[in-house]
Order: C-alpha cells, then structure tokens, then sequence
C-alpha cells in the first residue's frame, strides 16, 4: 500500500474509533492506529474486513483478521464487549 492509503485508511478507522465502534485486530480490541501499523508491518499477505452490522443497518463493530494466520480462531462476540 503507498503512504496515501494508509493515511486513508487512518482517517477512515479514526472516524469509526470516535464514533465507538468496536475495532479489534486478530480478536483483540484495537485503535485506529494499532490496525494501521500491523497493515503496514505485514509483509505479505493482508488483512480481510469484516463489518458487524445492528438490526437497524448500523455499523457496531469492525474486524481485522490476518487471513494467511494458520490458526483461525474467532473471539465469540460476547466476549469481546458486544451484545449479541
């Protein structure tokens, strides 16, 4: 990714982090910052999105999974802060 992405991507995450949506990277809670860096730091491969969407259509948490991990392990919801 070239510098002009990664600033995107910050202010983009920036923007859901002020807003309180949750955002963990490999099943830890994460900021903006923190998912920033792991997408720069990776070497090969990347990191897969997913959005946790509300009943009424809202965004109410974010994940980032690095998706050329082995192990594919999920934090249930619950656990992570979040009422399912």
């Amino acid at each position: 990714m070239e510098e002009k992405n990664y600033r995107d991507l910050f202010t983009e995450l920036e923007s859901y982090e002020r807003k309180g949506i949750y955002m963990s990277l490999d099943g830890y809670r994460a900021s903006a910052l923190q998912i920033v860096t792991a997408c720069m730091m990776k070497e090969e491969g990347s990191y897969m999105r997913d959005y946790i969407i509300s009943r009424e259509g809202n965004i109410e948490a974010l994940t980032f999974t690095d998706i050329n991990e082995c192990r594919q392990e999920e934090m249930p919801l619950s656990k992570a802060g979040l009422k399912l």
